[in-house]
């Protein structure tokens, strides 16, 4: 194979036929994308959950990440928190001439990794190739399905007055991450991001508690103060336990530093949960049976109120949360 992509690539021609079965069909093998034809004949339930997003994050590594892994997590959460099952993956790449071979085999490693980590399948995909200066190197675009499983009922995606609020772990790593990556900030050791796929993780949840869940995030881009910002109705209010917001001591010493509010910054291994104040407990329970949840903590609640999100300091004053503006910090995603 050859060391880096060319235009010949993304010709359709010998070398994208090169490309597809040398690279990318040994990492994601499976029934319904080996015949390659133009579309994949899946089987689903009865009810289904399609969602997509791009991925441009600079740089392409970071500690405890990269854009495959962050491609595949990223649309396997957002099936996730909708309550449904991921199931397929389709996998777009947009590739820059001069990029080398090697470095996108160890791209297409990871999203091989994380798919069978996450247990969805990759089942069609598309490549393009452009000229050099055209693109950064690579971008992707995934999008998946995903499956409500029968007899269980949809989360409503709607707070209510009682619910209590849930992060499923440490804030504001993955914006942390990438930052300190791509300014060289050099912390030792080096912040990492909570890249992960939580599918598994959200249904043992849902199995457990899934009528008392209203509402489930993953607070990514605008961190949890979008995600709050998004959930809060004009007859609510969620309030903020600032001091109970679990951030990890590296990442939470280095927003003092830069001068940042962990509540802004982005995520992409957590999950926020408005769940019925009866099963807290077991909602938390749930969550910490799982690596990935096992620092799940209860930050918050809803109040009859008039559409704020409100932090309750460790002094007891309040400071309110407005829906971010601007750009807080370009290519996390």
């Amino acid at each position: 194979m050859d060391e880096v992509i060319t235009l010949a690539h993304g010709s359709g021609g010998v070398k994208s036929r090169e490309l597809v079965e040398q690279l990318f069909l040994p990492a994601y093998a499976n029934p319904y994308l080996n015949p390659l034809t133009d579309s994949a004949v899946l089987s689903v339930g009865e009810t289904i959950a399609m969602t997509t997003d791009s991925y441009v994050v600079r740089p392409l590594f970071f500690p405890g990440g990269d854009i495959g892994r962050l491609a595949v997590s990223g649309t396997v959460n957002d099936l996730a928190v909708s309550g449904a099952l991921p199931k397929f993956l389709s996998v777009g790449m947009i590739l820059a001439a001069g990029l080398e071979i090697s470095l996108l085999q160890r791209i297409v490693k990871s999203i091989a990794d994380t798919a069978k980590e996450a247990g969805v399948q990759i089942v069609t995909g598309d490549t393009k190739v452009v000229e050099q200066n055209s693109a950064d190197r690579i971008f992707i675009n995934t999008a998946g399905i995903g499956v409500f499983p029968v007899g269980r009922s949809i989360p409503p995606q709607k707070i209510a007055v009682g619910d209590c609020i849930i992060a499923s772990g440490f804030l504001a790593c993955h914006g942390m991450a990438v930052m300190a990556e791509r300014n060289h900030l050099g912390f030792q050791p080096a912040i990492e991001s909570d890249v992960a796929p939580l599918a598994e993780m959200v249904q043992g949840v849902l199995q457990a508690n899934g009528n008392s869940v209203h509402a489930l995030r993953d607070p990514t881009r605008g961190g949890v103060a979008a995600t709050l910002c998004e959930w809060v109705t004009a007859d609510t209010d969620i309030l903020l336990y600032e001091p109970e917001l679990p951030v990890r001591p590296d990442v939470g010493a280095a927003c003092k530093i830069l001068g940042l509010d962990p509540l802004f910054i982005a995520n992409e291994g957590v999950v926020l949960l408005a769940v019925a104040q009866s099963c807290v407990k077991d909602v938390i329970a749930a969550l910490q049976r799982d690596a990935h949840g096992k620092h799940a903590v209860l930050i918050g609640e809803v109040r009859k109120g008039s559409g704020r999100v409100i932090a309750v300091t460790e002094f007891g004053s309040h400071r309110r949360i407005l829906l971010p503006r601007g750009e807080l910090l370009p290519r996390i995603c």
